[in-house]
C-alpha cells in the first residue's frame, strides 16, 4: 500500500502526481486510464487533494481530514464539479460540458484550484468531445482537469495529446488476494475475489461490499453454459428478455466475455491464470471439446458486442445474433 495517497498500487503514478502537486507544476490536464475498477477516479480524487487540502502532512500529501479533502472525497466540494454519463454505458452530452466551462471560468471560492473530473469520457458523444477540447484549449490557470476513461484510443486524439496520460495496469493477484486478506475475507474467498477481479482493487473491494453482484455473475455463468445446449426457441426467448435493459446486457456480456477467455486459454493451453476459477472444471469440458478458431470466434464476437452497443446498434438484434452463433454443445 502506497502509506502516502492510501493507495493500493500504483506507486509510480502516486510519486509522479505528488511530485506535480508538491512543485506547483500540475498540468493543466491529466487522463487516467484503465479498466474500471482499478483505481482511476480514486486516484484523481488525490490528486485534487493534495492540490487543494488546507493542512498537508507533507509536500504533495493531502491529509485527508480537513474540510476540502472531505468535500473531494464525497465529491461535494465547491468548487469541484463531477460530470458523467447517467448511466454506465450512457451517453455523456454536450450541455454538460458547457456548463462545467462557465463554472471553471469563475475564480474558486474556497480552494486553490477549480477541478473538473470527467468520469468515463469515453462515453461522451462526439459535440460533447469538441466542447471539452475548446475547454482545454482556453481552461484558466486556476482550473484542473481530471478525466477517466477505459483507454485513450476512444477518444480524440487532440484531447489525448492536451493531457498527461497515466495508463494504469492491474496490479497482481497476490497483492489485491493480500488486500482482501487484510480486510478479514476467509482465504478461499480472497483468492476467488482477486481472481474474479482481474487485478482490479476498487472491483474487487465492490464484490465484499455488494454479494448481490457474486449472486448475479453466478447466475449469468449458469445460464451461458445452459445456452450452450438451448434449442433455438429458447435462445430467442433469452435475447429478448436480455435485450430489454441496454446497461445490464452489457453487463452480462462482459461477465461471458471473462468466462470465454477462460475457455479460450484453456484451450490454447496458456499457462495464464483463469479469471473464473470456481468454474474450472466446466471450463476444462468446454475447452475439450472445441479447437481453438471457435473458441476465439466466440470471444471476438462477445467483444464485438459491446462495441456494437457504444454504437448503438439494435439490442434485439445483437442479442439474436449472438446467441444464435454460440457453438451447439450437448
Amino acid at each position: 500500500m502506497t502509506l502516502n495517497w492510501n493507495i493500493l498500487g500504483h506507486e509510480w503514478a502516486v510519486d509522479m502526481l505528488q511530485r506535480h502537486a508538491a512543485r506547483g507544476e500540475a498540468r493543466h490536464a491529466y487522463l487516467f486510464c484503465g479498466p474500471p475498477g482499478l483505481g482511476r477516479r480514486t486516484l484523481a480524487l488525490r490528486l485534487a487533494q493534495a492540490l487543494n487540502c488546507q493542512s498537508p502532512i507533507d509536500a504533495g500529501v493531502p491529509c485527508g481530514k480537513c474540510r476540502d479533502c472531505k468535500q473531494i472525497e464525497s465529491m461535494r466540494h465547491p468548487d469541484m464539479n463531477v460530470i458523467q454519463a447517467e448511466t454506465e454505458g450512457g451517453t455523456l452530452k454536450v450541455d454538460q460540458v458547457r456548463e462545467v466551462q462557465h463554472s471553471l471560468s469563475l475564480k474558486p471560492y474556497q480552494a486553490a484550484y477549480r477541478v473538473a473530473l470527467f468520469l468515463r469520457f469515453q462515453e461522451a458523444n462526439d459535440n460533447a468531445a469538441n466542447a471539452l477540447l475548446k475547454t482545454l484549449e482556453e481552461a484558466p490557470a486556476h482550473a484542473i482537469l481530471l478525466l477517466t476513461a477505459d483507454n485513450p484510443e476512444q477518444l480524440l486524439p487532440t484531447i489525448v495529446s492536451r493531457c498527461e496520460i497515466l495508463r494504469l495496469r492491474p496490479l497482481s493477484l497476490s497483492a489485491i488476494e493480500a488486500d482482501m486478506l487484510t480486510r478479514g475475507v476467509e482465504p478461499d474467498r480472497a483468492r476467488l475475489l482477486a481472481h474474479i477481479s482481474g487485478g482490479r482493487p476498487g472491483y474487487a473491494r465492490r464484490l465484499v461490499d455488494d454479494t448481490a453482484i457474486l449472486e448475479k455473475r453466478e447466475e449469468l455463468l449458469n445460464d451461458i453454459q445452459s445456452l450452450l445446449a438451448a434449442p433455438r426457441v429458447e435462445k430467442f426467448s433469452y435475447a429478448d428478455k436480455l435485450a430489454k435493459d441496454k446497461d445490464a446486457m452489457r453487463q452480462t456480456i462482459l461477465i461471458w466475455l471473462s468466462y470465454w477467455r477462460d475457455v479460450m486459454l484453456r484451450v490454447a493451453g496458456a499457462e495464464t491464470p483463469l479469471t473464473n476459477i470456481d468454474r474450472n472444471m466446466e471450463i476444462e469440458s468446454i475447452a475439450g471439446s472445441l479447437d481453438l478458431s471457435t473458441a476465439r470466434r466466440v470471444v471476438s464476437d462477445l467483444e464485438s458486442a459491446l462495441e456494437k452497443m457504444d454504437r448503438n446498434v439494435n439490442s434485439r438484434l445483437l442479442a439474436e445474433v449472438l446467441l444464435m452463433d454460440l457453438p451447439k454443445m450437448s
